[in-house]
This record gives C-alpha cells, sequence and structure tokens, in this order.
C-alpha cells in the first residue's frame, strides 16, 4: 500500500527555505544539543531521511521532536509535531528534550485569546510530571556561554532597558500579591513577547549587560509563571518556568534559578506530586543557590524545602529547615540588599509556609497557632495570600472539630474574595470548604447553613 505524502511537512521545508540536506544538518544540530544520552547516540540523520518523512514515512521516537525545534528556529515561531504532520511521540525523553528549546522562541510563542488556546491545545496543554525533570549540570554551563552572535545585530539595548523591565515586574508582582494572580497577566505576556524579545536579541555594551537582561526576562517570565499558577492555569505556569530558567540560564544567576525552583516545587506540591517538589526543592538548596543568595531569600528557599520534606514524611530534616529557615530570615537585617523579588516574604510568610508544614506532618493544633500568626502579622498590600492563609487556617480549625471558629474564619475569606482578589488558589479554599462542611450541613447546623450558601453564591459568579 503506497504511503501517503506529509504535505503539512513538505510545505513547511518549502516555508524555511531548505533543501533536504539542509533541514538533516538543522536537525542534526538540535539533537547535538539535546544531553540525553539515549538521543545522542541516535541522533544523525541525512537528506535520505527527510526525503522518507516527506514521502510518508512516519519518524519514531523523538525525532518529530527535534524536527520541529530545527523549524521552529528556523520560521521563529513554534511548530508542533501535529501541524508538521506527525503524531505526538509518546516518549520518556520529550520532557528532558523540551529543555533544548531556545527560549527566545517561547517568549515570541507567548499569545491570549483563541490563539494561545490553540497552541495549548496542539501541544497537549497539560501539567506534565514529566517535564519537571531539570537538566543535568552539563547543560546549566553551556547555556551559561554568550553565542557568537549576541552583540552584532538588533537594537542597542543598555542598563536603562534593563531597569524599566525590572520596574514593569516590581510593579506586577505588587498587583498580584494584592490582587491575584488574575489580574494583569495577559498585559506581562505581551511586554514579554513584544518588548523583552527584542532586548534579548539586542547589541549590548558588555557582558554584564547581557546577563543582567537575561535575569531580568527570566524574572518577569517567571511573574508570568507565578500568576499562572496562583490563578490555577497550571499548564501555562510549568511553561512560564520552564522559559524562565532557560533564561536565568543564560544570565548564570544562580540565587534567581533557586527562586524559580522553589516555586516549580511549591506548584508541584499543590499538585500531588511530592517526590517531584522534593527533587525540585532540593535543587533550589543546592551549592550557589543557595550560599550566594541573600538571607530573606534563602529562608524563602528553605522553607519551601522545609514543606517539601514535611510532604515526604521526612518529620526531623523537615523540622531542622524550618529552624534554619527561621535563622535565615532573621539575619535578613537593615543594610542588606536583598532582591526585590523577595519583597513579600516576612513575618507572615514564614508563619504560613511553616503552618503548612506542620499541617502536611499532621500536626493540626500547631499549624493553627502558626496560621493565626501569619494572619496578625500580614499587612494589607498581601491580602490575595491573606486570603489563602485563612481558607487554609479553617480547614485546619474544622480538622480539630472547631466548627464556629472554621466558619468564622472562612466567612473572613469571603470577605476578602469578594473585595476585588482574583484568585485560583483562594478560589480553591472556597471548594475545599464546601466539602468540608458537607458533614455538619447535613445535621442543620445554622451557621454552616449560612456559610455554605454564601459560599455556593459566590462560586456561581466566578467560575
Amino acid at each position: 500500500m503506497a504511503r501517503e505524502r506529509n504535505e503539512r511537512l513538505a510545505a513547511l521545508l518549502d516555508e524555511a527555505c531548505w533543501s533536504r540536506a539542509q533541514a538533516a544538518s538543522a536537525y542534526n544540530r538540535v539533537a547535538a544539543e539535546t544531553l540525553a544520552d539515549d538521543v545522542r547516540e541516535n541522533s544523525k540523520i541525512n537528506r535520505s531521511h527527510v526525503t522518507m518523512w516527506v514521502g510518508g514515512t512516519r519518524p519514531t521516537g523523538v525525532a518529530p521532536v527535534l524536527l520541529c525545534q530545527a523549524l521552529s528556529r528556523r520560521l521563529k515561531r513554534e511548530v508542533t509535531p501535529q501541524e508538521a504532520g506527525f503524531t505526538v511521540p509518546d516518549s520518556p525523553a520529550q520532557g528532558v528534550l523540551d529543555w533544548s528549546v531556545d527560549p527566545l522562541i517561547a517568549l515570541k510563542a507567548l499569545g491570549s485569546g483563541v490563539d494561545a488556546k490553540r497552541r495549548r491545545f496542539l501541544a497537549g496543554g497539560v501539567y506534565s510530571a514529566v517535564s519537571l525533570a531539570l537538566p543535568d549540570e552539563e547543560w546549566w554551563l553551556a547555556m551559561e556561554q554568550p553565542p557568537d552572535n549576541f552583540t552584532r545585530s538588533g537594537k542597542r539595548v543598555g542598563r536603562g532597558d534593563v531597569e524599566a523591565v525590572q520596574e514593569l515586574t516590581q510593579t506586577f508582582s505588587r498587583i498580584d500579591q494584592k490582587r491575584g494572580g488574575g489580574h494583569g497577566r495577559t498585559a506581562v505576556d505581551e511586554y514579554l513577547r513584544e518588548a523583552v524579545a527584542v532586548f534579548l536579541q539586542g547589541r549590548f555594551p558588555d557582558e554584564a549587560t547581557r546577563r543582567a537582561m537575561f535575569a531580568a526576562a527570566a524574572e518577569l517570565a517567571y511573574l508570568s509563571g507565578w500568576m499562572s499558577f496562583d490563578n490555577s492555569d497550571h499548564p501555562t505556569a510549568q511553561q512560564r518556568f520552564n522559559t524562565a530558567l532557560k533564561l536565568v540560564a543564560r544570565a548564570g544567576d544562580a540565587p534567581l534559578s533557586g527562586h524559580i525552583m522553589r516555586a516549580m516545587a511549591h506548584q508541584a506540591l499543590d499538585m500531588g506530586l511530592r517526590p517531584e517538589a522534593l527533587l525540585l526543592a532540593e535543587a533550589s538548596v543546592h551549592g550557589r543557590r543557595y550560599t550566594s543568595a541573600t538571607p530573606r531569600e534563602r529562608a524563602l528557599l528553605g522553607v519551601v524545602h522545609a514543606r517539601a520534606l514535611a510532604a515526604n514524611k521526612r518529620k526531623v530534616e523537615a523540622a531542622q529547615a524550618l529552624l534554619r529557615a527561621e535563622d535565615d530570615l532573621s539575619n535578613a537585617r537593615e543594610g542588606i540588599q536583598e532582591p526585590d523579588r523577595t519583597f513579600f516574604f516576612g513575618e507572615a510568610s514564614l508563619a504560613h509556609e511553616t503552618a503548612c508544614t506542620l499541617r502536611d506532618l499532621g500536626e493540626s493544633k500547631r499549624a493553627v497557632t502558626e496560621f493565626q500568626r501569619s494572619v496578625q502579622t500580614r499587612g494589607a498590600a498581601f491580602r490575595r495570600t491573606h486570603a489563602v492563609t485563612l481558607g487554609y487556617m479553617g480547614a485546619s480549625q474544622i480538622a480539630q472539630g472547631n466548627v464556629e471558629e472554621a466558619c468564622a474564619t472562612w466567612a473572613r475569606v469571603l470577605d476578602a474574595m469578594e473585595d476585588g482578589i482574583y484568585s485560583g488558589r483562594a478560589r480553591g479554599t472556597v471548594r475545599d470548604m464546601r466539602v468540608l462542611l458537607s458533614p455538619y450541613r447535613k445535621r442543620g447546623v445554622p451557621i454552616v447553613g449560612v456559610l455554605d450558601a454564601r459560599a455556593a453564591a459566590y462560586l456561581v459568579r466566578v467560575d
């Protein structure tokens, strides 16, 4: 039976103005950059392979991914296996291969509306545990080397441009903390796509400015990921964190890479991937990511590490990590210049994360005490996290049988949510609230019925 010609692939090769031999060479370059051993051993192809693929032969394994990465780089847009006429390979190496994608391609692919939804559908659009595997040290060292063409084309980019990216990041980070990740992420993505991608391809006066711009871009991409995570858009969050790590690898900024891994670990915990979360948290406090960080950032990295240890039932180590985080935060004294990204982390945040750690260790009474300390010390600028903390505290209170206290706490969650907070995590605490109230609702407890009706009405409005 004759094979059907792959017209989609043929059209893409024509668009790229590639001969079959040129396509094979580009494929081999991408494969050589991929550090997975099983791919490296079988990486080489020649023009006859491309000819056969156009003729209808189906490439096996991860070959479609490698070819699509080569096409993406050539065409300066994302090319999916489906667009090239291939099925998506079911390969455990695919998550590793994703680290070979140029972060500039990922930035340019950022979008909104129907196009973004279509891209996510074509790419699978799911949160992947496989993609949490981090590349090895060789990859980090290779990424830190500047490509030869960095100073030869594009607009001139100086310190003022770096500061502009940093200022926008600070502004939207504060909006996120106050109003939730549902506010402003589209604007952040548009700025990444339209302005930051251009800066990254510019001409830099020196190596320090290049690294500073890549670090600033990484932090903004991380913020987009964090806002997506907070608004429960987990596939998008994972993609943004992935892009942020690639950018920070170009910058060689160890503490910032730890900060991003800490967020990835936090997300993995929320998704129930405990072993994966611990691997990420351990990576975030490894080597210079921790030792080169300032005291406040060390405390932030350390307390999420403690949570991951607790989730994996490593109680003694979790307790030790908590004590170390407390010591680190106590060393964050006036006069030490901390990165702006840690502005939110203080006593209230430490208490919140400590409470989550104790809760996961089954110590609900001590957890409630820490949640209360967090609520009492958190400022008005952090209303989103305040609502999340209250939601968790109510769950810990009802776990101890304190129904009226839990209802009073959850009423405060709804007060906060109805005052302009758009956060998927906070909405999740309201849904959890209804589930936890269900046994008491059936008993006809008046305060439970009133609160549950209010929660149900709120969810109807926002879902």
